[in-house]
């Protein structure tokens, strides 16, 4: 359970974002806001929403519990510490980095496809009119001051975790999708009353959120448990190292590290929002041709790049330091410890890494003895034996297990048979290099992590 600072924004503050979120209302009824324009208004203070709300994450300090699924680059979670891009300003936390991308790929995904077809579809005539402008600007104005005086001047990034502050663009897109197929059925359903309905309950998820996120605004008795979110938070994961100086370190060596991320690319292909990009790139290529190709090429580059960077940032830039009776896994970019280790408390053995095996460097599986604990890697570094006895680790035997051609063969048939499919259609006569196109683009991912597993098997064992 975490403790809340008392910094909370005034109760002018509050009535601001509320009139804010209401101006639409007077809209609606007086100035004659269709759907078109409401979605125009909430499409924007989305866009912003959006925005704001991943900075904010990004800086949120408190922990927050792990989500079912795959998260985009999820080996950031497990990273302690963070960096300041400025002096005075607030540091950067990592391990933010999945909760923050989700967001970013869930309206890449679906709320930018969803609110392009409709204005393709449905066209609604929109003006430029005192009362969209005014809505637009009050929600903008009210997100500004919110994130500048109260998430920021008032320090309130100490006291909230990333899932909190993502739950408003997640309620947001929502209220897009709802809007949506209301104008894609028939305009004339959203009538005073139904916008009506739903601008009151985009101001209640508002005002419930603000309310969340500031715990000490008065709220009534009776609703006080309804404003609380404490599954969404929990204390920061920050880890206290030994005290004194470390006896003894070794770094870890980057380009087995860099070698060992290739494989972690397919991984970033499976992402919700990475795989829904890549069906429209896909369905794009398949109706307007291969100019869509050069948006498909940027997109992986961006994974690959994006997978490679965060391994690397979790693995590449460690330094073990020995303590006594401790083994410190130390981040020198952000001067924070990631894991401490009892060396008498632990099991260590040698990880059969395809990377080792291919360089020639070591890599060490800790089990820790306490069951509560999950096992942590110590390395790789650039000679095994030698890190062994510079931080007197209780290893007796360093070297990997012998090959097994069994293995390897059996691996590389497993990879070859999932690629007579796709082998099949790039020779087929019947299949037009744009079909070929779309479907590798939008179905070629989904072979991508096995083939790749598949091989990475069979390179730890040659």
């Amino acid at each position: 359970m975490r403790s809340h600072s008392p910094a909370n924004p005034s109760v002018t503050a509050t009535a601001v974002t509320v009139v804010a979120n209401l101006l639409p209302l007077w809209g609606v009824w007086v100035g004659d806001l269709a759907v078109g324009s409401l979605l125009v208004i909430y499409w924007v203070e989305g866009g912003a929403t959006v925005l704001f709300a991943t900075v904010k994450a990004l800086l949120a300090q408190q922990g927050s519990p792990d989500v079912a699924g795959i998260e985009p680059l999820s080996e950031l979670r497990e990273k302690r510490g963070g960096v300041s891009l400025r002096a005075g300003w607030p540091p950067v936390y990592p391990r933010n980095l999945p909760f923050a991308l989700s967001v970013l790929g869930l309206w890449t995904a679906a709320v930018v496809p969803a609110s392009a077809a409709y204005w393709v579809v449905v066209a609604p005539q929109v003006r430029l009119t005192p009362v969209l402008a005014l809505g637009i600007s009050g929600l903008l104005i009210a997100q500004g001051r919110e994130f500048r005086f109260d998430y920021l001047r008032k320090r309130e990034y100490t006291d909230t975790s990333a899932r909190e502050i993502l739950l408003e663009p997640t309620q947001i897109g929502l209220l897009l999708a709802v809007l949506g197929f209301i104008g894609m059925i028939d305009e004339r359903l959203g009538g005073p009353l139904v916008l009506s309905v739903l601008v009151l309950v985009k101001t209640g998820a508002t005002v419930r959120q603000l309310f969340v996120e500031h715990p000490a605004l008065p709220v009534p008795d009776r609703l006080e448990g309804r404003f609380t979110e404490t599954d969404l938070a929990e204390t920061a994961p920050e880890i206290d190292p030994p005290d004194g100086e470390p006896q003894s370190s070794v770094a870890v060596a980057p380009s087995p590290v860099l070698l060992a991320a290739l494989p972690t690319v397919a991984l970033g292909f499976l992402h919700r929002g990475v795989l829904g990009v890549f069906a429209l790139l896909g369905f794009a290529v398949l109706v307007a041709g291969p100019v869509w190709l050069a948006p498909c090429v940027a997109v992986v580059l961006i994974v690959v790049g994006a997978r490679i960077g965060s391994y690397y940032l979790r693995y590449g830039t460690i330094e073990y330091r020995r303590h006594e009776e401790y083994l410190v896994a130390h981040d020198t970019l952000l001067d924070a410890p990631q894991w401490v280790v009892p060396v008498d408390g632990a099991r260590f053995s040698v990880r059969n890494a395809a990377t080792d095996r291919l360089l020639g460097t070591g890599t060490l599986e800790i089990e820790r003895l306490d069951p509560d604990d999950t096992s942590v890697q110590f390395g790789p570094v650039a000679d095994l034996d030698a890190a062994v006895e510079t931080l007197d680790l209780p290893v007796v035997e360093t070297d990997r297990p012998e090959r097994d051609p069994a293995v390897i063969a059996a691996a590389l048939l497993l990879a070859l048979s999932l690629l007579v499919v796709p082998a099949g259609l790039l020779f087929s006569p019947a299949v037009s290099d744009a079909e070929l196109a779309g479907l590798a683009v939008a179905i070629g991912p989904m072979f991508l992590l096995p083939v790749v597993a598949l091989v990475w098997v069979a390179l730890r064992w040659i």
